[in-house]
């Protein structure tokens, strides 16, 4: 069995693996958590400058934990987990980058509309199945994909579900970068350490002055997890996440 690796500072860029720490392509609430606490103590530390999220090989994150969806007496667990992460997320000081290299399904992808560059392999994927599940996006992307991909192009990423491949998710503005040469690893690095040489206090300043008011997120993240806590409570809602984790098992 595979395990998670610890992150890893490379120079002044932290790498932090997205995954389970049992070595699995999803984030239950015990990644969730890790990922939060890394990322606070990530914010303080000076030898940090960019943060780097990458999967494990050849996918970059399947989504949340089915099991924990299905498991009432983690509920309250998992969504404090979720509300924590995707708030430290929202409010963290440093660039982040995206090292994309296989699917991004779910949170997996959710989390890319955070980052403030999104370097993609030819062969990745991009779905967002939430209304599939009965359930609704989080990680404040009811606001930020409008933004990023325009009305339409949010409508039809998020209400229909579709898989987006790299191309048409470069040509919706998700992805910034397609890595043609080498791998999504290398280029990310490359970027982040082009970012880490930059003066400080201005490459901070400058984002947080694109990001604007992060406290509109924190609400909208809030909103969005009330409204997913109440679907997991939905009958409905739990026979169709029962029939789809049979299929996937």
């Amino acid at each position: 069995m595979s395990f998670h690796p610890e992150p890893e500072l490379r120079g002044h860029t932290l790498v932090v693996t997205v995954s389970s720490h049992d070595g699995r392509p999803v984030l239950d609430r015990h990644a969730y958590a890790s990922l939060a606490r890394t990322l606070h103590e990530a914010a303080v530390d000076d030898e940090v400058r960019v943060v780097m999220l990458r999967g494990l090989a050849g996918c970059f994150c399947l989504g949340g934990d089915f099991s924990e969806f299905l498991d009432a007496t983690k509920h309250r667990e998992l969504i404090a987990a979720v509300t924590d992460m995707f708030r430290m997320l929202a409010t963290f000081p440093k660039p982040v980058l995206a090292c994309v290299d296989g699917d991004a399904v779910g949170v997996g992808c959710t989390i890319l509309f955070h980052c403030d560059m999104v370097i993609a392999s030819r062969g990745s994927t991009f779905r967002v199945p939430f209304v599939d599940f009965g359930l609704v996006p989080d990680a404040a992307t009811s606001i930020l994909a409008p933004q990023k991909l325009g009305y339409a192009g949010a409508f039809r990423f998020f209400c229909l579900g579709d898989t987006l491949g790299v191309e048409d998710a470069k040509a919706l503005g998700l992805v910034g970068e397609i890595v043609t040469q080498g791998s999504a690893e290398e280029a990310t690095l490359a970027r982040a350490k082009q970012l880490a040489k930059k003066p400080v206090a201005a490459l901070l300043q400058t984002r947080s002055l694109l990001k604007g008011d992060t406290d509109v997120l924190c609400d909208r993240i809030d909103h969005e997890i009330t409204l997913f806590q109440q679907a997991l409570q939905d009958d409905t809602t739990l026979k169709r996440l029962q029939r789809i984790a049979r299929l996937a098992a």
